[in-house]
């Protein structure tokens, strides 16, 4: 099934973050979000700005040598993969991939293109583009959860 994506244009870093803290209040447990866009696009401040609107206030980083970074907060736990330096899609069961993909689990996964046949189906694809001074964000659903999640992103820039 085909449902309607959301383009949404952002100004800034603190507006990108802003649109994650939104994101983050429509994506609960079990959510899977791919982000898409060239390096520097703005994909891991979308993740930054939704841990701190589930009250994580520790530092974050890309997790780009890592592969995985997942924080446990009172409403469940987010984890955060950086594909980009993946060698090969195997790697992911290194490193207990398989393991965080449960129903307290909200997972945002930079560069899922390089774990293409080894990931679930995500709920939300975001596509980062540049635009002008600031970002386009394409938002599109992927499951029912993930048109639900879309239809009640509150923003407003």
């Amino acid at each position: 099934m085909v449902w309607r994506m959301r383009v949404i244009d952002v100004q800034g870093e603190a507006a990108q973050r802003r649109l994650g803290g939104a994101l983050a209040d429509v994506a609960g447990g079990g959510f899977v979000v791919f982000l898409r866009g060239d390096l520097g696009a703005g994909k891991s401040t979308l993740v930054r700005g939704a841990l701190r609107r589930l009250g994580y206030s520790g530092v974050v980083p890309s997790p780009t040598y890592p592969l995985l970074e997942c924080y446990e907060l009172n409403k469940g736990r987010l984890c955060h993969f950086d594909l980009y330096r993946l060698g090969d899609p195997e790697e992911l069961e290194f490193i207990g991939a398989r393991d965080v993909f449960d129903t307290r689990t909200s997972c945002w996964i930079e560069w899922p293109e390089r774990a293409a046949g080894v990931l679930p189906q995500p709920d939300l694809d975001i596509h980062i583009t540049g635009a002008h001074e600031g970002r386009r964000v394409a938002l599109i659903p992927h499951s029912p959860r993930g048109k639900t999640a879309l239809e009640g992103i509150r923003w407003s820039g």
